[in-house]
């Protein structure tokens, strides 16, 4: 098999299922609150550090969710805005960010701009800087958007909005594993992660780095035993006002801990050697014919997208899993406003990493050569 799906999901490696099966084996021998005070160095403990390193965040910083979209939404629905408040987003926005955010402009009569882009694709820095102001609340940017590979400049904007009030979100969903991610260098005060995709976690994972002057901004949320003690009949108090106040104690023992592996893997390794990789995916498709190639910005990432005007998304992916090559398909609606621009219903996604070699996407070349040639 040729995997060319990390962007949805990578490939999880052995030693992170032994980690997993490891647990489970134990939860069923010896109970599952008993496991899970077995392993409590490793997942209350030793994840939120290689996590807090990886994010060169400090660890009190550091949260665990199931899902990035689940971090974000622990956190940016409870900002405390009004009618006076902007916030902006680009194009490249993931639609479930936007669907929390047209919430909150909802409740609170707050007002979402768009910063344009550049002819290149590439985001307008002169714009955002001549038009910040202090009405700007918060300001949301995709490191890469999962429906291309652009990689937007994430220190540059944290440099032009550090004088100012607003706070910065960073989802590096599709970045965190895939390229450096340093949250202290974007001088971001949310980003989210998940565990899934480049890190090769287990689904089910994911990760922020909340800081405390966001956290101390946020209206009051819902606190449960992870956190809170109820200490009458009437009140209850916060015990750990660190990020983890955001999180809710119910998780998998053995997701946290396979985690933890993937982790201690990336650490270990090289996964940021893949450039001659991805040099052969973009030649692999820029030799089929008829390919008209998604690939706005001038920085891109080891993600691709592309579509054919005769041959559907859904056809090439179908026709590449019968030679065992994984691609995906892509809706426009989950990257709305950019897609929505371009026209762009569906279209394949095809994502490299450290696992891949110059020689699989020759094989995937002659491959994708003969999905396209076989018609719609």
């Amino acid at each position: 098999m040729i995997h060319l799906n990390t962007a949805g999901a990578g490939l999880v490696p052995a030693e992170v299922r032994r980690t997993m099966a490891e647990v489970l084996d134990r939860e069923a021998a010896a109970g599952c609150y008993e496991t899970e005070s077995f392993y409590d160095g490793v997942v209350n403990d030793e994840v939120y550090r290689r996590l807090a390193r990886i994010l060169d965040a400090p660890v009190a910083d550091v949260a665990l969710f199931d899902s990035a979209t689940r971090a974000w939404c622990a956190v940016v629905p409870r900002l405390n805005l009004g009618p006076g408040d902007r916030i902006w987003v680009t194009p490249y926005e993931y639609a479930g960010n936007l669907i929390s955010l047209f919430e909150l402009r909802d409740r609170t009569g707050c007002t979402i701009e768009v910063v344009p882009l550049l002819p290149s694709g590439d985001l307008d820095l002169g714009w955002m800087a001549a038009h910040i102001d202090d009405d700007v609340a918060l300001v949301s940017v995709t490191h890469i958007p999962s429906g291309c590979g652009i990689v937007n400049p994430v220190e540059e904007i944290g440099r032009l909005l550090a004088p100012h009030r607003c706070f910065y979100a960073v989802d590096a969903c599709q970045s965190i594993g895939q390229v450096p991610v340093s949250a202290a260098r974007i001088g971001c005060q949310l980003l989210t992660g998940a565990g899934r995709k480049f890190l090769r976690g287990p689904r089910g994972t994911a990760f922020a780095y909340v800081a405390p002057e966001l956290r101390a901004a946020l209206l009051p949320g819902f606190h449960d035993l992870h956190v809170a003690h109820v200490d009458s009949a009437t009140g209850y108090r916060i015990d750990d006002r660190s990020a983890r106040s955001l999180e809710l104690a119910e998780r998998s023992t053995a997701a946290v801990a396979g985690l933890n592996t993937a982790l201690t893997l990336f650490e270990e390794g090289k996964p940021f050697d893949h450039e001659d990789v991805f040099g052969a995916l973009r030649a692999a498709v820029t030799g089929a014919p008829g390919v008209e190639i998604i690939a706005p910005g001038t920085k891109q990432s080891g993600i691709l997208t592309f579509r054919h005007a005769d041959v559907g998304a859904a056809t090439v992916m179908a026709r590449l899993a019968e030679q065992r090559i994984n691609v995906w398909k892509i809706v426009g609606h989950h990257t709305p406003i950019y897609m929505a621009d371009q026209g762009v219903d569906t279209a394949v996604r095809v994502s490299t990493h450290y696992y891949n070699t110059p020689e699989e996407m020759d094989v995937f070349g002659r491959a994708l050569r003969e999905a396209l040639g076989a018609g719609a």
